[in-house]
């Protein structure tokens, strides 16, 4: 059953193949083939679009179209599967951690870095 949902597209032409997007995929959706990051099965995209902060060229987007439905309950079985590790990250500005306030993904100044809730505002207003 194909249902109309949002899913992420990646750009052949802006990838660079460094592979960044593949770990915040926790999923499994995005592995790199033939040196370039590829959405191998749809039902393992979620749509969320954590990976895209992360790509240095821009490559990847969400759109919303037609795809097969997101398989949660496999795409849990295999990050179980492969050992999916928690990896912690911090806030660029004040290195406060994720597991202390929250953390928004964004770009700043050429790189994809993560600000916490705290720091988001200066960066907003100046």
């Amino acid at each position: 059953m194909v249902t109309v949902r949002q899913i992420v597209r990646i750009d052949e032409e802006l990838c660079n193949g460094c592979g960044a997007c593949v770990i915040p995929c926790a999923e499994g959706a995005i592995v790199l083939v033939d040196g370039k990051a590829k959405v191998v099965d749809e039902a393992l995209c979620d749509g969320a679009g954590f990976c895209l902060p992360v790509c240095p060229t821009g490559a990847l987007s969400v759109e919303e179209r037609e795809a097969e439905p997101f398989d949660e309950v496999r795409a849990e079985a295999l990050m179980h599967a492969r050992g999916a590790t928690y990896i912690p990250q911090t806030c660029f500005r004040c290195e406060t951690g994720e597991d202390e306030v929250p953390l928004v993904p964004l770009r700043h100044r050429g790189q994809s870095l993560w600000v916490c809730a705290r720091c988001l505002p200066a960066l907003i207003h100046g």
